[in-house]
């Protein structure tokens, strides 16, 4: 199975499961003030740039954007539009995470 089947599949579990879930946390984005270091790249778009910390999720975009995570298990982390710029998501546990930004979906290990 191609890399994008399996993030399509994946992403079609998580949309079907968090149909019956509930958001655990719906804005706990912040804005990151300062640079960004130890972080590690997962993709990188014309527009956006996705990386990870322990326990953090960040993005950098050129443009606003709506974005949505899911744990490997379709639950939804969190749903938000995010402005310009460097923001970052505090992920309670460890774990794979699925992220919908935008047209871009990517699947990242925290």
């Amino acid at each position: 199975m191609t890399a994008y089947r399996h993030i399509a599949l994946m992403m079609a579990i998580a949309s079907a499961v968090a149909a019956n879930s509930t958001p655990a946390n719906t804005s706990a984005w912040e804005p990151v003030r300062q640079e960004v270091r130890d972080a590690k790249s997962v993709v990188k778009d014309d527009d956006i740039e996705i990386f990870t910390m322990p326990s953090c999720i960040i993005v950098n975009s050129s443009k606003k954007i709506q974005i949505r995570v899911f744990t490997i298990l379709g639950r939804l982390v969190s749903e938000d539009t995010l402005q310009p710029g460097v923001s970052r998501l505090s992920v309670g546990a460890h774990g794979v995470y699925i992220i919908k930004a935008g047209e871009l979906t990517c699947k990242v290990a925290v």
